[in-house]
């Protein structure tokens, strides 16, 4: 089944944990299944593992510097690629020929300067390298305007928790709006929808970790980030890093993990800024 041929649903289970493992296997066997990969193709998955070209606009864009006309001519490039739009939010979807990956890219711009304000990257593989395994990856960079740095402050010690939240509710918000018009061209993104449910899922998965041990928040911003545990993807990593106003997170799960140090690490962590008092 190919991403245009979907819609999204968005629709959530009170049961967070039930739903999820039910979802993901859903999820996962649409994408393919769990074939056994022959031995021959090794170095063929070895080198999707470290498959950079699906996350080049994003790599590609800047938050506040990238404008519109700078990023709209890198999305959906390639023919398996899905382009979706709305004023202030773009995305393209793809899926791989044989159907075991799975990927998004997307932008959201400022209302009125258009400049990148938020951007996101995740892809989720059902046969990375040489053996059956799953994997998953998400990467965002977000920046917060006054009101959320305003509540993040409040939040004292579990600041980057709230932080977490924040870039949670903003995925979703901007993935809300490529659906927002069920009828509008091009706005035939189930695939966007699933993949949010299931970076949502994730989120909450490390979130309740950091609930039952508050103390592994003040280790979100270390260079190794927190190590936690998923119910269909095994061991994983989040990492939250604040450079001023701008928030990145990391994820990596399953076999993707190894992928965690592929990006440059940043030079130093700072603690999210403060707002200035008015003067």
């Amino acid at each position: 089944m190919r991403v245009t041929d979907l819609r999204v649903g968005g629709r959530q289970s009170k049961d967070a944990t039930f739903a999820f493992g039910a979802f993901a296997i859903i999820l996962l066997c649409w994408l393919g299944g769990c074939s056994v990969i022959s031995p021959e193709a090794g170095m063929q998955q070895k080198a999707r593992l470290y498959d950079k070209d699906l996350s080049a606009a994003y790599d590609q864009t800047k938050i506040k510097k990238s404008l519109t006309l700078d990023v709209l001519p890198k999305m959906g490039r390639s023919k398996d690629e899905l382009l979706s739009q709305s004023e202030s939010v773009v995305a393209s979807l793809g899926q791989s020929k044989d159907g075991y990956k799975t990927w998004f890219t997307m932008v959201a711009f400022h209302e009125y300067e258009l400049s990148v304000v938020r951007k996101y990257f995740f892809v989720v593989d059902e046969r990375v390298h040489n053996r059956a395994r799953r994997g998953l990856r998400f990467d965002c960079e977000t920046l917060l305007d006054k009101e959320e740095l305003d509540n993040i402050r409040v939040a004292k010690g579990a600041r980057q928790v709230a932080v977490l939240k924040n870039v949670l509710d903003n995925l979703q918000k901007d993935a809300a709006e490529l659906v927002g018009d069920v009828n509008a061209p091009g706005q035939d993104n189930r695939m966007l929808d699933i993949s949010v449910m299931l970076i949502k899922q994730v989120f909450e998965t490390a979130l309740l970790d950091l609930d039952r041990s508050p103390a592994l928040a003040t280790k979100l911003s270390d260079p190794n980030g927190v190590e936690f545990d998923h119910l269909n993807f095994g061991a994983g990593k989040i990492r939250v890093q604040t450079e001023g106003n701008t928030v990145i997170v990391k994820i990596r799960l399953g076999a993707l993990l190894p992928t965690f140090d592929e990006l440059e690490e940043m030079g130093s962590v700072e603690q999210v800024t403060q707002p200035a008092k008015d003067e």
